[in-house]
């Protein structure tokens, strides 16, 4: 993938078996686990430290995980125990064995306020329909009318269903913060945008960064608004935190993300991610000569079909970016009789 002054590379041309592993660094293993989703996989990392491990994210909770685990376990790990786990955020593709894990080894777990207070919450509070506040938002968003009858009356996905409860206690780290882990003091740098209070970790001792899904090489990550903060602008955290993190970069690092391949070139892959959410308010700018609401608005915002597997994930990420061109002054916004936001380009 060419950039403006640099290139992204990808050192390893695929990705380790699921349930294997790879050494990206001494002391370093990346593992891959399987996801039941359009992005079917999550990558994970075990940090030597010695007498135990240091596991960065953990995958889904599922009787396949749980097995895989057991594998990566005895295999790769060698039989040492869990001594920690460190998640990036709070999504359940990242936090689901947290808990076994724990459980398991008695594992300190290390994260930062906002992601265990997210993620302890969403594992408990499990709902059998969509509440009034989530029905009102997909009103708002003008959800199409087949899709809402459906899902009104289906149980919705809930944490639980593939996240290990999470025990009480937990390590906070915050930015500026550092973590000794697989012979390396690492600089903690918060993200923001695809999750709040998003961990990174910087290596002072060699070129690692461990990204989460804060920096991703081939796919933008989801910056989406919820029915728990309809007001949100993620869009703007998201445009801070980039800006923040790519006076970090430098062409050498070695980025090991939440998803797909790791990656050097830094450098240009902020730049692209800062420039697809410019490009893409550009696009809804200039579409926006008329009102539409938040779904009309798929065709200027995504350059794919929007189809069942997508629909929601595509659904908050409009909201997300008309939020932050209405908190920006630039679109107004008025309530049509069934409930949606009606949107428009001022003047």
């Amino acid at each position: 993938m060419d950039g403006a002054g640099g290139i992204l590379r990808y050192p390893w041309e695929a990705p380790p078996d699921h349930g294997a592993a790879v050494e990206v660094a001494e002391g370093v293993l990346w593992i891959r686990l399987p996801l039941p989703m359009v992005l079917d996989h999550v990558n994970v990392y075990a940090l030597d430290d010695g007498d135990s491990w240091t596991v960065v994210d953990t995958g889904i909770h599922s009787d396949h995980a749980v097995a895989l685990w057991e594998q990566v376990l005895t295999g790769p790990l060698q039989g040492k125990p869990v001594g920690r786990v460190i998640l990036t955020h709070h999504h359940p593709d990242h936090i689901g064995m947290a808990g076994w894990l724990m459980e398991r080894f008695d594992a300190e777990l290390v994260t930062t306020r906002t992601a265990w207070l997210l993620a302890r919450m969403l594992i408990l509070d499990v709902e059998e329909r969509p509440t009034r506040q989530t029905l009102e938002f997909w009103l708002s968003a003008g959800m199409d009318p087949e899709i809402y009858e459906a899902r009104k009356t289906e149980r919705p996905y809930n944490f639980a269903d593939t996240s290990y409860p999470i025990p009480v206690g937990y390590s906070r780290v915050q930015q500026g913060d550092t973590i000794r882990a697989g012979g390396r003091m690492w600089d903690v740098h918060i993200g923001n945008g695809h999750a709040p209070e998003h961990l990174t970790l910087w290596s002072r001792d060699d070129n690692l960064v461990i990204a989460g899904d804060q920096i991703i090489a081939s796919i933008s990550p989801n910056l989406g608004v919820y029915p728990t903060e309809p007001e949100a602008d993620p869009v703007a955290e998201w445009l801070e935190a980039c800006s923040r993190l790519a006076g970090l970069a430098h062409e050498d690092h070695l980025v090991l993300p939440g998803h797909r391949l790791p990656f050097t070139g830094l450098p240009v892959r902020m730049r692209q991610l800062i420039e697809n959410h410019h490009g893409a308010l550009d696009r809804l700018r200039a579409f926006l000569d008329r009102p539409k609401t938040a779904t009309e608005c798929f065709p200027a915002l995504f350059k794919r079909k929007i189809d069942g597997d997508s629909y929601g994930l595509a659904l908050v990420e409009a909201v997300a970016h008309l939020n932050h061109l209405h908190q920006a002054g630039e679109i107004s916004r008025t309530r049509r009789a069934d409930g949606a936001w009606l949107w428009q380009s001022k003047g």
